[in-house]
């Protein structure tokens, strides 16, 4: 069995109501954001999982949905939480990716991730 895994980065402008209050966190600020996916499974004839030209050209179709956007406007999304971006790369992607295991979001400049593994993962 073989994982394969691609990356993309994007920027993006959001607010977020939160537990504690912090008054930056309501007022619009960006993060910059690195999404990892990972397909897993054996090759196929052509001798690669999925071909990363075909996976890149999807990721791009995402990032023009995240990239330069103010994430509170993007539909489906939810808050503009790790976990909502995690899921909302993973419901957009799976379709065509069937073989899709895991999405990491994460902002380093913070030091933060998140790990979704949807419905289905291989």
């Amino acid at each position: 069995m073989f994982t394969i895994s691609k990356e993309f980065r994007f920027e993006a402008a959001h607010t977020l109501n939160r537990a504690i209050e912090t008054e930056a966190s309501r007022r619009i600020h960006g993060h910059s954001y690195r999404a990892t996916v990972t397909l897993r499974g054996e090759p196929g004839t052509d001798g690669m999982v999925m071909d990363f030209g075909v996976l890149g050209r999807h990721l791009a179709r995402l990032r023009d949905a995240l990239d330069h956007r103010f994430l509170d406007e993007v539909a489906d999304l939810g808050p503009a939480t790790l976990e909502n971006l995690a899921r909302f790369i993973w419901s957009a992607l799976y379709p065509a990716c069937p073989t899709l295991t895991q999405v990491r979001v994460s902002r380093d400049s913070e030091g933060e991730s998140c790990i979704f593994r949807g419905p289905g993962a291989p």
